[in-house]
């Protein structure tokens, strides 16, 4: 009932009744905060806040003192709720999987700045800049050449045309996702994620096992190519291989996110630093 100023006894005891219920502990009126367990005493804080019936509710790190199962049992709880009473809601975390789990919408901020304002999906598979990229999720940006850009395929109203982007683990080819202004022999950097990069014993294309994390169903592999740089490939766990075995690979990517290569970014920075302080001097 705490914040039900101005209420008559009933209809406060009416909305903290039907507050306990929203939030599935309905038999704990009578409990001391001491007597709840931590999961517990995270709902009854958010039916209070819920009670006054907010415009708008802010969450802290809400579940931070929580443990893995039970923050992720609960956040998915806490969202259920919050749609449930129409209630709109900014929770900041530094949990990807927790701000996926409860948000319609992420914001990734950097330094005080908004990198990206956008769903979960487009955040993982569509990120906007070269830090959401590599800030979200499992992935890492390889290096490679972009080749020359296809010809719009014919029927569909707009489309930009397959890019190829040559990389030291085979030639990927596809869709861009961002607008694609160098010229065709361009050092990149593509992004790829751990779910595009395939154990396959088929492939041409070897990786070394320099890392594994055991996952349970899976492990996240962290793999060296030939010319030292890495990737990360999730393989289902019954492929378990040993550190420094070598294994085929393919990459299975449809739509490609490329950024100017950094030392292409650091050298037209120094030559637009350059110009300008050329510009003011006489």
């Amino acid at each position: 009932g705490f914040g039900l100023r101005g209420m008559a006894r009933g209809q406060r005891e009416q909305v903290v009744t039907a507050m306990l219920e929203l939030v599935g502990l309905s038999g704990s009126g009578g409990k001391f905060p001491h007597q709840l367990s931590g999961g517990q005493q995270q709902r009854i804080a958010l039916a209070r806040a819920l009670a006054p019936q907010p415009r708008l509710l802010l969450l802290d790190e809400p579940f931070s003192s929580l443990d893995v199962e039970l923050r992720e049992r609960l956040a998915h709880d806490v969202r259920d709720i919050l749609k449930r009473t129409g209630t709109t809601a900014l929770m900041v975390t530094h949990d990807q999987m927790e701000a996926f789990a409860v948000a319609d919408v992420v914001g990734v901020m950097r330094q005080g700045r908004l990198e990206q304002w956008d769903s979960p999906y487009a955040l993982y598979h569509r990120p906007a800049t070269r830090f959401a990229a590599d800030f979200i999720g499992h992935g890492v940006l390889l290096q490679g050449t972009l080749m020359q850009t296809s010809a719009p395929a014919s029927g569909r109203d707009g489309s930009e045309g397959e890019i190829e982007v040559q990389t030291a683990a085979g030639l990927l080819r596809g869709m861009p996702l961002h607008d694609q202004p160098q010229p065709a022999n361009a050092q990149v950097d593509v992004l790829l994620r751990a779910d595009d990069v395939m154990h396959d014993d088929a492939s041409p294309f070897k990786a070394r096992v320099v890392r594994k994390s055991f996952r349970g169903a899976e492990f996240l592999y962290t793999l060296a190519l030939e010319n030292g740089q890495q990737l990360l490939s999730l393989v289902p766990s019954h492929h378990d291989h040993a550190v420094g075995e070598w294994i085929g690979i393919r990459l299975d990517v449809t739509h490609l996110v490329t950024f100017p290569s950094m030392e292409s970014s650091l050298a037209a920075a120094a030559e637009a630093g350059t110009a300008s302080a050329g510009a003011g001097t006489r």
